[in-house]
């Protein structure tokens, strides 16, 4: 064990003083925290080229000065005594935990199929070869990328070749590069869907891009209003829009499309969850109705667990090298040993049957819901519930949303307002409800204790 410490016979204090006081002002100042491991006597001596004694008396002073922690058999640490830099701030109160967790666009983790990922892992760590060990494609590892352009053409309907898949960490990683490299190709402007997540005004804004928000209605994105914006380029949730559910008709489709070739502008379809259906035959991605102008964004953090850190695009090629400088700049890439990992548990099917499982958890809880909002809150009306992982809950006209918000989150109960993502549209006062976090009991007592949030609120 290393330690960043250094001692010189030129020095006026004796060899024994000068490890003293680096410990001292090291602990002191916050460079070594309380806990901290530090090497035994005879490896800080070997690495100081001092003998042992110097090391034994050294740690035996500072020991009783309170500096370190000496047990026998046991390596050396840092105490955990009233040291502390007067310029640490104390650490930020973790809020309480939600006894109710309605928060949506969230997937249950509790399900993540620790076994199929950890062969896989395991085999990915086995087989990977000294290339990939190296920095690699910042596209990605090919082996990944082939099996995603096979997955997305078979269950999306996307028109993709290796070549134009991109493996990001995340969706908004992906946005971001994106932005920068459409900033860099000369658009000015890009439209979002009006409600969704203020994130993305965000993004487009620190690459350069002027966000203006598109109304959407019960048809999807309005591509009336979107010919008004003066857009070079449009972020769209056509499959399951976020967050009112709403899914963009087909005449809306045609209508994009015919935009963005008269303008030769591009798209982004965020494609966050359209694997989880219900009451529905799956909608095709745009993508596959125009693949020189739409760009193909999906991630895993909905389907298995944000934690994996993966997602990916599919690129025009008039983008590629765009993308591909960007990417560069930005990180060079994804972890290839998880690439790895994603590849296999692809190419094994693990992820259609994770699918398959949780379609069938997510819609029984998904139903449960529906049947308690009806009985708890029968005047409300529930839309959105034919895919995806929320249910919208439109209130009454005199409601206040955000009055329900704040009563709800005093008892620990945790969701989303449509207020929360909308910026100009009038809307009426409606909650987000994620359901998929929780299981059907916890599901109906949650739904029951919202209720009384909105009479606690209305009176």
């Amino acid at each position: 064990m290393e330690l960043l410490l250094t001692v010189s016979k030129d020095h006026s204090g004796t060899l024994r003083a000068q490890i003293e006081d680096q410990f001292r002002i090291a602990i002191r100042d916050g460079s070594l925290l309380a806990g901290t491991p530090v090497p035994s006597t005879r490896d800080l001596a070997a690495q100081l080229g001092v003998s042992r004694r110097v090391a034994v008396d050294a740690y035996a002073q500072l020991a009783a000065e309170g500096y370190l922690a000496m047990r026998q058999g046991a390596r050396p640490r840092v105490a955990a005594g009233p040291f502390r830099p007067a310029s640490a701030a104390g650490p930020e109160a973790a809020p309480p935990p939600l006894r109710f967790d309605f928060l949506p666009a969230r997937p249950d983790v509790s399900s993540f199929p620790r076994e199929a990922w950890a062969r896989c892992l395991r085999d990915a760590v086995a087989g990977v070869t000294v290339a990939d060990l190296g920095y690699g494609d910042a596209f990605g590892v090919e082996a990944l990328r082939d099996g995603l352009a096979g997955y997305l053409g078979r269950v999306r309907g996307v028109v993709a070749d290796q070549g134009r898949v991109v493996v990001t960490n995340g969706y908004l990683q992906g946005l971001n590069l994106v932005c920068r490299a459409l900033a860099l190709r000369g658009a000015r402007r890009i439209a979002l869907e009006d409600p969704s997540s203020t994130e993305e005004d965000q993004i487009a804004a620190r690459a350069g891009l002027e966000p203006v928000r598109v109304p959407v209605d019960d048809l999807g994105l309005r591509v009336d209003a979107l010919a008004r914006s003066g857009a070079d380029a449009v972020v769209v949730t056509p499959a399951h829009q976020h967050p009112t559910g709403v899914v963009l008709a087909p005449e809306r489709r045609a209508a994009l499309v015919a935009w963005l070739r008269d303008r030769d502008a591009i798209a982004v379809e965020d494609d966050y969850d359209a694997e989880y259906r219900y009451d529905r035959p799956a909608v095709g991605a745009l993508q596959g109705l125009d693949h020189d102008h739409v760009i193909y964004a999906g991630t895993a953090s909905k389907v298995l667990a944000p934690a994996l850190r993966l997602g990916w695009l599919v690129v025009p090629r008039s983008l590629v090298d765009g993308l591909r400088t960007e990417r560069l700049l930005s990180d060079q890439g994804t972890a290839r040993i998880e690439q790895l990992a994603f590849g296999y548990f692809l190419e094994r099917g693990h992820l259609d049957r994770h699918l398959r499982r949780m379609r069938l958890r997510y819609r029984t809880r998904r139903d449960v819901v529906v049947d308690a909002l009806a009985a708890a809150l029968p005047e409300a009306r529930i839309r959105g519930i034919a895919a995806g992982l929320h249910v919208t809950v439109e209130l009454g006209p005199h409601d206040d949303e955000a009055a329900v918000r704040r009563a709800a989150a005093a008892r620990g109960r945790g969701l989303s307002t449509m207020g929360e993502y909308a910026t100009s549209v009038p809307h009426p006062p409606t909650l987000i409800l994620g359901y998929s976090q929780m299981s059907e009991s916890r599901l109906r007592t949650g739904i029951a204790e919202l209720a009384r949030a909105v009479a606690e609120a209305r009176s």
